[in-house]
């Protein structure tokens, strides 16, 4: 008998690569993270280069760390002010208090830093066209979408921005749409938004040559002119006044003599100096659904918010902090695409409280109400003078706290669900310091704060790795102890007592930390079948039952 021939193995087409739409900061930063993580991407914008207008103006350290890995947080840093938070001012021009944030370097970076988005689009263009898996397409724009047939992604017509009719058909496994608050992508979706349009006209410009070198934004709350001025690098710095009826209407360039004339209580100006000078209003709005199909929102295609709490693009980087590394393990076929429905189930919560804490922060911070503004000085000068009170106001603690409560999460110790300081640690055999990120990886980490090398076996007992979770396993040592070298697992101990504030709550128990550093578990050793059951149920992995919309 004739052997059979062998047969040819069968080959599994990769997936189609990931659309991102929009070249701002949220979409470069969307395509930097997935290409890192072994993603192709192809990226499209409708302008033909990058912006020019310093629109965004405000990181935080929260960003900063999704920047983090493969060091482009490093290289933003050197274009940004290290800043130390905001200076409120009162009705007649004087200082309230200044509100620093949480603890300096609580997530590894400075809590707050002024940068000029032009240099930082250029940063993360760079960076994105240096990976091979980027597919860089700007004068590119996005005319129709639709889910593929066979349900494996959309497939997307592009076209050269203001050409004929006529488009280039792309398959793309997932379409993040990034394109801004007047979203194609949303609109083709037909995904409308809920919430509120406010009125009031603002003047912003940015200008160069100016002498205010405070590394901290101020808001004055005077209310017959509510201003904000933010110092930047080299000179800049950007103004924003309130207009009076008949002084401007939205989206118009004012007249310089305007402008020269609101800016005269701080500072000359010369007509070379201003960079940029526009009108603007401004929206608190939610879209109504951020998946539809194989079609993501992030950014201010997600939502919009009034710009007094600096938390716009900070909230669009928050986005792709959540989404990305989601979209990644569908894509590699790690999990199912019920994952992604998390996404919204994690951030819609906190983006929605950040749209109304903006609302009321312009409320009461820029009232054109002489009895609001004095209200507003007579109670901050009363919280000030008890320890409490100035705590409140000084560390910001009227921010809304991020808390996913939905979405990837099981059980209620106050831990879960919270993010995951970046303290320095110290890692042998070095000892060096290092930022606790650089020790965990991009993957999910399993960290034992104290506990037995018994109370690690109960992960080998078949349950666990069923979830197919690759978690890296991480010993903590918590208070003046020295960690050991070699042996199956990392070890960590605290190199500025940032690791017991950190994790001090969840001693003798293990901490499931996301890949965005979100907590998504703390468990003790004989909660660990309980933990790996309920994560089944909301991790399900490829393959099986998927629950996608």
């Amino acid at each position: 008998m004739t052997a059979a021939a062998p047969r040819a193995p069968v080959l599994v087409p990769a997936p189609a690569p990931v659309l991102v739409v929009g070249g701002g900061p949220v979409g470069l930063t969307a395509a930097n993270l997935l290409v890192a993580r072994g993603v192709p991407v192809v990226l499209v914008e409708r302008n033909s280069a990058t912006s020019d207008e310093a629109k965004a103006i405000s990181l935080d350290d929260e960003s900063l760390r999704t920047l983090q890995p493969g060091g482009l947080a490093q290289r933003v840093l050197d274009i940004v002010v290290p800043g130390t938070g905001t200076r409120y001012y009162d009705r007649r021009g004087r200082p309230l208090f200044h509100a620093r944030g949480p603890r300096p370097y609580r997530l590894g970076h400075p809590f707050k830093n002024q940068f000029a988005q032009p240099e930082l689009e250029k940063i993360l263009l760079d960076e994105l066209k240096s990976n091979p898996l980027a597919d860089v397409r700007f004068a590119t724009e996005l005319r129709t979408v639709r889910e593929r047939a066979d349900g494996h992604g959309v497939t997307a017509g592009l076209a050269a921005t203001g050409s004929a009719p006529g488009t280039e058909l792309l398959d793309a496994s997932w379409l993040l749409a990034c394109d801004g608050a007047r979203s194609t992508v949303r609109e083709l979706c037909e995904i409308g938004m809920t919430g509120t349009s406010h009125q009031q006209v603002w003047l912003v410009a940015d200008l160069t040559g100016d002498e205010h070198d405070e590394r901290y934004g101020m808001h004055r709350g005077t209310p017959d002119r509510p201003t904000v001025i933010v110092p930047g690098r080299g000179g800049r710095c950007r103004y924003e006044f309130l207009l009076r009826p008949g002084e401007g209407e939205k989206g118009t360039t004012p007249r310089f003599e305007t402008l020269r004339r609101l800016v005269a209580p701080y500072r000359t100006l010369d007509e070379d100096q201003v960079e940029r000078c526009t009108t603007y209003t401004f929206n608190a709005v939610v879209a109504d659904h951020w998946r539809q199909g194989h079609v993501l929102l992030l950014g201010d295609a997600a939502h919009m918010m009034p710009p007094f709490a600096g938390q716009g693009l900070n909230s669009g980087i928050r986005d792709a902090a959540n989404l990305v590394w989601k979209v990644e393990r569908v894509w590699h076929g790690t999990a199912a695409e019920s994952l992604l429905d998390t996404y919204a189930a994690e951030r819609r919560e906190h983006v929605t409280a950040v749209v109304r804490y903006s609302e009321r922060l312009g409320d009461i911070v820029m009232t054109t109400s002489p009895a609001r503004a004095l209200v507003r000085d007579l109670t901050v000068r009363a919280l000030l003078r008890v320890p409490a009170g100035r705590d409140y106001l000084t560390g910001m603690r009227f921010r809304p706290v991020a808390r996913h409560r939905a979405g990837l999460v099981v059980g209620d110790h106050p831990l879960t669900g919270t993010q995951l300081p970046q303290p320095l640690v110290l890692v042998p055999p070095s000892l060096r310091p290092r930022l606790l990120d650089e020790v965990l990886g991009e993957s999910y980490a399993l960290l034992g704060v104290d506990v037995p090398e018994t109370a690690w076996a109960r992960f080998d007992t078949g349950d666990w790795p069923e979830l197919a979770l690759d978690v890296r396993r991480v010993d903590v040592l918590l208070g003046d102890r020295l960690p050991s070298a070699g042996g199956s697992r990392t070890a960590v101990a605290d190199a500025d007592r940032g690791l017991e504030e950190a994790l001090g709550a969840a001693r003798n128990r293990f901490v499931l930390v996301k890949p965005d550093r979100y907590i998504a578990a703390v468990m003790g050793p004989g909660d660990i079948p309980a933990v790996a059951a309920a994560l089944r149920r909301v991790l399900p992995v490829a393959g099986g039952e998927d629950g996608q919309d």
